[in-house]
């Protein structure tokens, strides 16, 4: 009796809340708070928690899996078509044999085993009618299994010389059958059906006993072998597949391991750079590989933030070292001035006040006038460094300023001798051979030589109120602390230097920096390329600075007097003044040693922002400008 199948009854509520469904007929994604969603969303984390090796180890096991139940399947199909074709082809070729045979068939033991020779044999009449089944083979244990065909009478689709695959029936006679023989006799079978002919019978006399006759023949062979060749190289793809998977996981793991090794390092050195540590670098890789350019490009990030973190800090403590000093020279004339002022009130009423303010008030005067040019010289280190304040596209006469300055520093100390002239280039040649009997000569030592004599006229284009502050500054600082009867030469020329695509005044005021364009201005003039530099030049012979203090010299509010008395009138303004506007020139100061005693300033500026001719200038000797 077949139930019909009911389905829930319609309810109006339920009509009413399906009309109330989208009209669009699309289903909507379910909220992420719903049980779907949850599930989804907690397997994404699991994923996410899993560890990258574990990932490609998983995966590489999954495809290789994957191969191996392809290449299984194919080599299955492959075999079983192979055995099949094979089966077909002794079927037709050998199916009038087996009609022939048919008594020899009869008498063969088939309870041993089913072989290839163990056919089965239907005899039809021409009607498709079972005449007789002459060939049934027998397995162990009375199993017996034939081939399903046609019903008596028919053939039913099966064509005459095509070979056909059809299930077993299996009887069984008793109930001692062993498995293995059951599971043989539910193999397929493949069938052919052939026509048979017999020709009439006759006696000794020539009567024919019985007329010809002809039907169809169904001849069919087991394919239990198939079904065996194709369970053992499943068995043997099973076993292989199992223990590739084995070595293949542990070969993987260790291959992954060593493989994302670099990235580990990576991860450690960037544990220690979070803790602090901003010198921990990657460990280096060739860099034609990920890892070597992941390596190079992070080290090279690391460097720079490394470097900007440094350069931070040092501005950091700079500009705290500034606002101190700046406090501290603010506050000593402020103190003066309202110290002054408190006197004057409270001395007004007493005999000789007048005298008293008077003297208040010079104090005051004194002491408002350097807190005034501490304030000025504070406001041009502040329109300096945003940049203004300057303007080069103006001309300079540079020799017209240090005559100026020489002038002036004579002014102030009419008992030093003040020498001008030009500079240049010394050293880089080797010294010539000495004749014989004679000590060889030594070489000159490179650097920037002052040329006594006249001085050449040089004009460049820059800022001259800025250009006379800088020699002004030297040569108060020279005034200052240097013994009034001291020497000093004062000298300018322009030199030419191969310095392409470099700014000077990116560079640092140290004398490595004076050393590069020595060698620039050397390699300019046995090349005669490069471009035109106005090199000024003076020094002093007084008590010099040691090399410590000469790399702080051109810091803000430094002094050489470590007492910052107020008797020789600085506020340690003057040389980052000086410094600020040469590099507001593109240009380079330095500061280094005089031989004997004392110490040289350079001051290094471009005579034009465009490159200058290629004429060569003679080596060694200073070159001018008109």
């Amino acid at each position: 009796m077949v139930r019909k199948q009911s389905g829930p009854k319609p309810d109006k509520r339920s009509g009413k809340a399906a009309g109330k469904g989208r009209k669009d007929g699309k289903r909507s994604c379910p909220p992420s708070g719903t049980a779907s969603g949850r599930r989804e969303n907690s397997l994404l984390r699991w994923l996410d928690a899993v560890s990258l090796s574990t990932k490609v180890v998983a995966i590489i096991l999954i495809l290789l899996l994957c191969s191996y139940g392809v290449i299984a399947f194919a080599v299955r199909q492959l075999v079983g078509a192979y055995i099949v074709d094979k089966t077909d082809t002794q079927l037709q070729r050998q199916a009038k044999l087996v009609l022939n045979n048919i008594s020899t068939l009869q008498q063969s033991d088939h309870t041993d085993s089913l072989g290839l020779i163990d056919y089965y044999v239907q005899i039809r009449d021409d009607g498709y009618h079972i005449q007789s089944t002459p060939v049934v083979p027998v397995l162990p244990d009375n199993v017996v299994s034939t081939p399903s065909l046609p019903a008596s009478g028919t053939l039913g689709d099966v064509k005459i010389g095509e070979p056909f695959t059809t299930t077993a029936n299996v009887q069984i006679e008793g109930s001692n059958a062993s498995r293995s023989s059951v599971n043989t006799a539910m193999a397929p079978w493949r069938v052919i059906a052939v026509p048979w002919t017999m020709s009439a019978v006759r006696d000794s006399d020539g009567n024919v006993i019985s007329g010809p006759s002809h039907g169809v023949a169904f001849i069919g062979l087991s394919l239990h072998d198939m079904n065996d060749t194709l369970q053992i190289i499943s068995k043997y793809f099973l076993v292989v597949a199992a223990a590739t998977a084995v070595f293949a996981t542990i070969m993987a793991t260790i291959a992954i391991d060593r493989t994302l090794l670099p990235l580990k390092r990576i991860e450690k050195t960037a544990a220690k750079i979070a803790a602090g540590d901003l010198s921990q670098r990657v460990p280096s890789a060739p860099e034609n590989t990920e890892v070597g350019s992941l390596s190079a490009s992070l080290n090279t990030m690391l460097s720079r933030i490394e470097r900007s973190f440094r350069e931070q800090e040092s501005t950091t403590n700079k500009m705290k070292r500034f606002v101190s000093d700046a406090s501290h020279e603010l506050r000593t004339p402020l103190a003066a001035i309202h110290g002054y002022a408190e006197l004057y009130k409270m001395q007004r009423d007493y005999p000789g006040a007048l005298e008293r303010a008077d003297q208040a008030i010079d104090h005051i005067e004194k002491s408002s006038t350097r807190m005034a040019a501490l304030v000025e010289d504070l406001l041009s280190l502040a329109r300096m460094d945003e940049g203004r304040g300057v303007d080069i596209n103006q001309k300079a006469h540079l020799s017209e300023i240090l005559a100026e300055s020489s002038e002036d520093l004579h002014a102030l100390d009419p008992a030093r001798t003040i020498t001008c002239g030009g500079v240049a280039i010394t050293g880089g040649d080797a010294p010539l051979m000495p004749a014989k009997g004679q000590r060889p000569e030594p070489a000159e030592p490179s650097g920037v030589r002052f040329v006594p004599g006249g001085v050449p006229d040089v004009t460049i284009k820059g800022d001259p109120a800025r250009l006379r502050q800088v020699i002004t500054n030297i040569v108060g600082n020279i005034h200052r602390y240097t013994p009034s009867d001291s020497p000093v030469e004062m000298g300018v020329s322009v030199i030419r230097a191969s310095l392409p695509g470099v700014d000077l005044g990116t560079m640092a005021s140290t004398d490595v920096s004076l050393d590069h364009f020595v060698q620039a201005a050397q390699v300019a003039a046995s090349t005669g390329s490069g471009r035109d530099f106005a090199v000024v030049q003076v020094i002093d012979h007084g008590p010099g600075m040691p090399a410590q203090a000469r790399s702080m010299i051109f810091e803000r509010f430094y002094t050489a007097d470590p007492s910052r008395a107020r008797q020789k009138g600085g506020t340690g303004l003057g040389m980052a003044i000086a410094q600020s506007a040469v590099k507001a020139h593109h240009g380079l100061i330095c500061a280094g040693d005089t031989f004997g005693g004392g110490l040289t300033f350079t001051v290094i500026i471009p005579v034009d922002h465009t490159p200058a001719p290629t004429a060569a200038t003679p080596h060694g000797a200073p070159s001018t400008k008109a």
